[in-house]
């Protein structure tokens, strides 16, 4: 056993502080990002193919690096249409079909979605399970043209059968950018990205609907996890996802700032049309302060409404219920169930989480957001909000 006395930090831990900036306005900064991937090559495949790559040199992504979570209620082909179109990338959920996978990448039903976009902005979720290889394997036999990202995706990325997995898929398929995670240390990021992954995702147990720590006492905060993986990736020429823990489009910037080259969003993207999900109405009565008079003079309460969609961890009861025929006797729900606020469009969220990552942007001086965590200064802070007026419903 041993201790570290290091004081690691979550993104509740800090604040960005500001610095002279040359920019005049938000609308300067530019979001997008181009990234080359180190482990995929373009130019070489495991099958005969006649295709036509992107000559040497070229990025491999571009894009606005805003990554939608492999959950239900996130990870949809609904959403990955939508936020493709702003060049947003979406891990879709692992529970669709090999079927649903090949009929979504061949059929181009989005009239406003251009003829491969979904190839640059899309990618497929996958277990490691024989039974996942095989999935995929269905799928890019008929869809090869179309398929360019896979998220390897388990709760615990420090198991060797998931290293020798990404190091298996990588041989199998070098024209694939290769996602895997998630972990939360240096030593593993680097030994991820050694095996073949292009971007390793960070992050154990810091999502909204996460109780893995809870359950296990495992974790790391946030904010340090992306700081010290960051650096470890960049070290090698691979890139990482912050996964998990951002609540507010500050905390996207945050993590951006921190040396993330990819955010993931879970709860922050749910509770939309294009997540599906039952829509939930409760009625109640705000603390019972709100009266009005009837003719007969007599009061009574008023009563509103708010509508909800259910949202929940994909290692929780739940999850486990819909997708595995319940919880195996060997294992706890390390998830939670919740309802989340009707939130309609997803573009809505997505202009204000776009909004506030610009205008961190200008406070700190960068005019890219690549340059953001180059001209960051972290400040450690004991509060950071006024939360006397905070709105107890709408948590505004």
């Amino acid at each position: 056993m041993r201790i570290e006395t290091e004081v690691k930090l979550d993104y509740t831990s800090v604040l960005l502080r500001p610095k002279r900036s040359t920019l005049g306005s938000r609308k300067e900064v530019d979001l997008e990002r181009g990234f080359t991937f180190r482990n995929y090559n373009p130019n070489k495949s495991s099958y005969p193919s006649s295709e036509t790559y992107a000559p040497e040199g070229t990025k491999h992504y571009n894009g606005i690096p805003l990554v939608a979570s492999n959950m239900d209620g996130v990870g949809t082909f609904e959403m990955a249409d939508k936020l493709a179109q702003q060049g947003i990338l979406t891990c879709l959920v692992k529970t669709y079909t090999s079927e649903e996978l090949i009929d979504y990448f061949q059929h181009n039903d989005n009239s406003e979605l251009a003829v491969g976009t979904r190839t640059m902005f899309v990618a497929i979720s996958i277990g490691i399970r024989d039974e996942d290889l095989l999935k995929f394997k269905d799928v890019y036999q008929y869809a090869k043209p179309y398929v360019k990202f896979v998220c390897i995706d388990v709760a615990n990325g420090y198991s060797e059968r998931f290293v020798e997995f990404v190091k298996q898929f990588r041989e199998l398929y070098p024209n694939v950018v290769i996602i895997a995670g998630n972990v939360v240390t240096a030593d593993q990021t680097q030994e991820l990205i050694l095996n073949g992954a292009d971007i390793v995702k960070v992050g154990i147990g810091p999502g909204s609907v996460c109780t893995t720590r809870l359950k296990t006492g495992v974790g790391y905060p946030q904010l340090s996890a992306v700081i010290e993986c960051a650096d470890a990736a960049h070290g090698l020429d691979g890139h990482i996802i912050a996964d998990g823990g951002c609540t507010c489009p500050g905390d996207v910037a945050k993590a951006f700032a921190g040396g993330a080259d990819f955010v993931m969003l879970g709860g922050m993207l749910a509770g939309h049309d294009e997540g599906g999900g039952e829509i939930v109405t409760k009625y109640f009565n705000p603390k019972g302060e709100h009266w009005f008079k009837k003719s007969d003079e007599t009061y009574h309460p008023v009563i509103t409404n708010k509508k909800f969609v259910e949202f929940y961890g994909m290692s929780s009861k739940t999850a486990n219920e819909k997708h595995f025929e319940g919880l195996k006797d060997y294992r706890s729900s390390e998830g939670r169930t919740v309802l989340v606020p009707y939130r309609g469009q997803v573009n809505n969220t997505i202009q204000d989480i776009l909004g506030g990552v610009r205008s961190a942007c200008t406070y700190v001086g960068a005019n890219r957001l690549k340059q953001i965590s180059k001209c960051a200064t972290f400040i450690i802070v004991n509060n950071q909000l006024n939360e006397v007026y905070k709105d107890t419903q709408t948590g505004e």
